[in-house]
C-alpha cells in the first residue's frame, strides 16, 4: 500500500503543477472583463455560442481537475474506507484545489475570478470519482479477498 500512496502523490503533485503552470500563466489582451461572480452565467453564454462551442468550453471546464478525482482517492491508499466519506473528502479537497487555483489566477494579468469554473471543475472531479473508484475498490476488495493467506511459519525449536 505504501507504493500506492507514493505513486498517488507523485502523480497528484506532478499533475497540479501542469495544471498550475496552465492556468497561472498571463495573458495578455488588451481587454479583460469583470470576474464572474454569478453562478451558471459563463455556462449560459457558452451555451449561447452554440452546441459546439459550449461543449468545447464546458467539457474543458469538466475535465481540467477530473483527474484528481481518481488521484485524490490513490493517494490515500484506503481500499476498506467508506464510499461516502472518500466522495465527500476528495470532492472538498478539489473545491479546495479549485479555489486556490481561481483566487491564484486574480493575481495573473489577464486572468480573472470565474465561479462558473469552480463549479465544473468541482463536478468533473465528483463525476469521475463517482465513476471510476467504486468499481477499482470493488475490484481491490475482492482480489484481496482471493488471494490465498499466506501459510504459517513454522515455529523454530529454541536452542538448548
Amino acid at each position: 500500500m505504501i507504493r500506492v500512496r507514493a505513486a498517488g502523490l507523485l502523480l497528484t503533485a506532478a499533475y497540479l503543477c501542469f495544471v498550475g503552470w496552465l492556468l497561472l500563466r498571463p495573458h495578455y489582451v488588451a481587454w479583460v472583463p469583470a470576474p464572474n461572480l454569478r453562478p451558471l452565467a459563463t455556462i449560459h453564454e457558452d451555451l449561447r455560442m452554440g452546441p459546439l462551442q459550449a461543449a468545447r468550453r464546458i467539457g474543458a471546464g469538466l475535465g481540467l481537475l477530473a483527474p484528481l478525482g481518481v488521484l485524490l482517492p490513490l493517494t490515500g491508499g484506503r481500499v476498506d474506507t467508506s464510499g461516502f466519506a472518500s466522495f465527500a473528502r476528495t470532492v472538498f479537497a478539489a473545491l479546495m484545489v479549485s479555489l486556490s487555483l481561481e483566487f491564484a489566477q486574480t493575481l495573473v494579468p489577464g486572468q480573472l475570478f470565474d465561479v462558473d469554473a469552480l463549479l465544473l471543475n468541482t463536478l468533473g472531479v465528483a463525476l469521475l470519482h463517482l465513476v471510476v473508484v467504486p468499481v477499482a475498490r470493488r475490484r481491490l476488495r475482492g482480489r484481496a479477498t482471493a488471494a490465498p493467506a499466506p501459510l504459517p511459519e513454522p515455529a523454530l525449536a529454541p536452542l538448548p
